[in-house]
């Protein structure tokens, strides 16, 4: 069976060693950082026997702005366009077998380590899962910069950057940035910031920019995000590891950038990945075969996720990005 068993030492058999501590290690995983950012909606109990796809409607501003009135002439009358956004459900799940004799003969709890396990793959599976959604955004954003011009950003709105982006993300670009986040109306996440997410080396000239410039301290501030470690210019910076840098598909493997001295950051305000649940990610125990000499255990999960914004008009969602 492949697992875990007993007689291979790197399958099973270490968990029984004469030196091996009494306290056990599990390798450090981080939690969730994209998903947090899904809007969930629960169909365990609606959705259930009415098919793979989730609709959501989509309301656009009204197409002619209200004004003032003449006294005399009729109420002005205008329209909203409604469109309907659209996820497959689809099943997510892995599984670790184990041979009843490595359960019965293993100093430590066979089924707690291989739950610890599973949790921490279920959490990398779920962020990849929301990540390549929020991947799908129309707005990117590149530097322009050049040995006279600063920090400078250009913009696209087809979902492909303009530029190789050959600088380091620093405060010049987070200006910018948020300037044209603001300027196109899209709505703050929370009271008036918006989120920014990217691995911690992405940031390092940013943070260290931010030393000597400015620093958020004030003390009613909380951090209550996943990862987040602090603010500037209504932006809150989240850092993640579960998503591999560079250019990429699934957020598995990823080609770096050509120059190396930037990665992606994606920064995004309200209303950015839709996420449909009919089975929460539960764990689940494989029935005992072969006489109980065959077991396993399974993270599961029957949902899916998608970007909730399509229309470059409406987008909620930007990143920072390069064409190679």
């Amino acid at each position: 069976m492949a697992g875990q068993v007993w007689a291979v030492s790197s399958l099973g058999g270490y968990l029984y060693s004469r030196q091996l501590s009494n306290v056990l290690r599990m390798a450090v995983q981080p939690l969730v950082k994209f998903r947090q950012f899904a809007d969930v909606h629960d169909i365990s109990q609606q959705g259930k026997k009415k098919g793979d796809t989730f609709t959501w409607d989509v309301v656009s501003d009204v197409a002619t702005a209200g004004a003032v009135l003449t006294e005399t002439n009729t109420m002005p009358e205008t329209n909203i366009t409604i469109t309907q956004g659209t996820l497959t459900i689809t099943e997510a799940g892995n599984s670790v077998p184990y041979s009843g004799k490595l359960d019965n003969l293993s100093k430590f709890p066979v089924e707690d380590i291989i739950k610890k396990a599973l949790k921490n793959d279920a959490v990398k599976a779920f962020d990849r899962l929301a990540w390549t959604q929020f991947n799908q955004c129309l707005l990117r954003a590149s530097s322009t910069d050049t040995a006279t011009s600063g920090p400078v950003v250009g913009f696209t709105t087809n979902g492909t950057a303009s530029g190789t982006n050959s600088a380091a993300y620093n405060f010049g670009h987070a200006k910018a940035i948020v300037d044209y986040m603001k300027e196109r109306n899209i709505p703050a996440y929370i009271a008036d910031d918006y989120y920014a997410i990217a691995w911690p080396t992405t940031l390092r000239t940013f943070k260290t920019n931010l030393e000597t410039i400015h620093q958020y301290s004030d003390t009613g501030f909380n951090l209550i995000m996943n990862g987040e470690i602090g603010r500037y210019e209504n932006v809150r910076y989240i850092e993640q590891t579960n998503i591999v840098k560079g250019v990429s598909t699934d957020g598995v493997a990823g080609t770096a950038w050509a120059n190396g001295k930037s990665d992606w950051i994606f920064f995004f305000g309200n209303d950015t990945v839709a996420e449909a649940i009919a089975v929460p990610e539960e764990m689940r125990g494989k029935i005992p075969t072969d006489y109980g000499r065959s077991k396993g255990i399974a993270w599961y999960y029957l949902g899916g996720f998608g970007i909730v914004h399509t229309l470059a008009g409406n987008c909620r969602i930007l990143k920072w990005d390069a064409t190679s």
